[in-house]
């Protein structure tokens, strides 16, 4: 069945906005889209007079389905806390697809989110990337394993030193993230040896994990706040050549320079939510800002379920209020979030030939009073109030 949507406000987040556009989509997939388009005879058409059309949002750091809100014991599979060094965990064993925040999820717009373990070990596991809705568990997955999660400062220091064992001081952390490092690249050299010898090799999911971040594979997905903390992990990731994507940043706008040299994404947040901690005490908007005026390519997370995941649009909409541009806070909760999930060929706009992800709102997407109206992920309405 091709669907077709007419004269909605369509902000396709791929530099054009069509006042009363056409879009086409068929076994879920976008065939069409612009100002006017050839719409065939047998194909549904949906007049989205009054309404505004936007690819699905994308939070591109949270804990869905890890760390369920309402069964915060039986459902909370966020963190290993056993040992620091975990790398062999996948968040695709934990995630629970029917958790509730599913729906709250395409309830606000929110159509792929990037999942995984928390904050508390040094090397927490591989986080996935997935849909918010399918027809089974293994269509919502996009990236099985997307990034590996490492954590630095308050939170690490915080679990092991009750524990009474490393790593208690930031060195510590990264005395164990080095080390970690350095036993991969002495298992891939190993491996290496040993499958050209034919020799037969012991595997180790851990270093299988790390790995395919020295092999670029995978980014190292780093939590940090502080801005030494930033620099700490900037300084590891050049020594062993690796890539990394900064969640949080909350001092991120101190270090920008050093973030531009290399190349590094930052997914801000959460910045709708308070002080709870020391790491939080420069809180503020202007972190996204800055770094969207420097040029630093710049996600906006919810980091759910600290902040719901449904309101992403708002956390965009209060990023305007304190200075981004409102191109730029879509572009940061859309085609910024795929681009630093590599995933910007499917997903993040409306184009011709990407998964027709698709929220129709009743409204400016950054007007606190539009509602979501109608979403669609593959092509299949998953949530509808029309």
């Amino acid at each position: 069945m091709i669907t077709a949507l007419i004269n909605g406000r369509i902000y396709t987040m791929a530099g054009k906005v069509w006042e009363k556009g056409m879009l086409l989509f068929e076994k879920g997939k976008i065939t069409a889209v612009g100002d006017v388009v050839k719409i065939p005879q047998e194909a549904e058409v949906i007049d989205l007079q009054g309404k505004t059309v936007l690819p699905g949002f994308i939070d591109a750091h949270t804990h869905l389905g890890v760390l369920e809100e309402i069964y915060q014991e039986e459902g909370d599979d966020l963190n290993e806390y056993t040992e620091p060094v975990t790398p062999e965990l996948r968040a695709l064993d934990a995630v629970n697809p029917l958790d509730i925040a599913f729906r709250d999820a395409v309830s606000g717009g929110v159509t792929t989110v990037m999942t995984g373990p928390g904050s508390a070990n040094v090397l927490g596991g591989t986080n996935l990337v997935m849909k918010t809705a399918g027809q089974s568990f293994e269509e919502m997955i996009l990236l099985a394993q997307a990034g590996l999660k490492t954590a630095f400062g308050e939170n690490p220091k915080r679990i092991f030193s009750e524990q009474k064992k490393a790593p208690c001081t930031r060195m510590g952390i990264a005395a164990l993230l080095r080390q970690a490092l350095t036993d991969a690249q002495d298992y891939q050299a190993k491996k290496e040896k040993a499958a050209s010898s034919g020799e037969v090799f012991e595997r180790d999911l851990g270093l299988e994990n790390l790995t395919l971040v020295l092999e670029k594979k995978i980014p190292l997905i780093v939590h940090a706040h502080r801005a030494d903390d930033i620099l700490t992990a900037m300084r590891i990731t050049d020594e062993f050549g690796v890539e990394m994507v900064l969640v949080h940043g909350t001092e991120a706008q101190k270090v920008i320079s050093e973030l531009k040299k290399r190349n590094i994404s930052v997914v801000v947040g959460p910045t709708l939510s308070g002080r709870s901690k020391v790491e939080l005490a420069e809180i503020t908007w202007q972190t996204a800002v800055s770094l969207y005026q420097a040029g630093v390519l710049v996600g906006i997370t919810t980091d759910h379920s600290v902040i719901p995941v449904q309101y992403l649009p708002l956390c965009a909409a209060l990023a305007v209020r304190n200075g981004m541009a409102e191109e730029a806070a879509l572009e940061a909760i859309t085609i910024n979030p795929a681009r630093i999930l590599k995933l910007d060929k499917r997903i993040g706009s409306l184009e011709v030939g990407k998964d027709a992800d698709i929220v129709v709102m009743s409204g400016h997407p950054l007007d606190w009073r539009t509602v979501v109206e109608r979403v669609y992920i593959n092509g299949k309405i998953v949530y509808d109030k029309i």
